[in-house]
């Protein structure tokens, strides 16, 4: 039924028309790649909990949103290939993939569609 990358991060709320410039320079290179459908998302109504929160997940500090995006690939396999693949883009530069957030506080995971309506 296909596989989904997902990813949380806190983003500066200030840095919000550069993360989406970020993302979409992102998502040019993940679709030339082999990505089907990406969506970025941007916290609304997030709210912080009391054992776990995605703010938590974060640890978003003041002044940051949580993001929540997801890419869909056809299979584990597709997506393995354009994230190697990605890694000699030269899209994929330091110097042109300048990230307005904190990576190191990003979560992501590989996930099998099991039902989808």
């Amino acid at each position: 039924m296909g596989y989904v990358s997902g990813f949380v991060a806190a983003v500066p709320a200030a840095n919000k028309q550069a993360f989406i410039d970020h993302a979409k320079l992102a998502a040019e290179i993940f679709m030339d790649h082999g990505a089907l459908e990406i969506a970025e998302n941007w916290g609304v109504d997030v709210p912080d909990g009391q054992l776990t929160s995605f703010p938590m997940a974060v640890k978003c500090e003041p002044g940051e949103v949580v993001v929540f995006s997801w890419i869909k690939w056809p299979d584990k396999a597709s997506c393995d290939h354009a994230m190697a693949a990605m890694m000699d883009d030269p899209r994929m530069t330091p110097d042109n993939m300048v990230m307005p957030f904190d990576g190191k506080r990003m979560i992501f995971g590989g996930f099998e569609t099991i039902f989808t309506a």
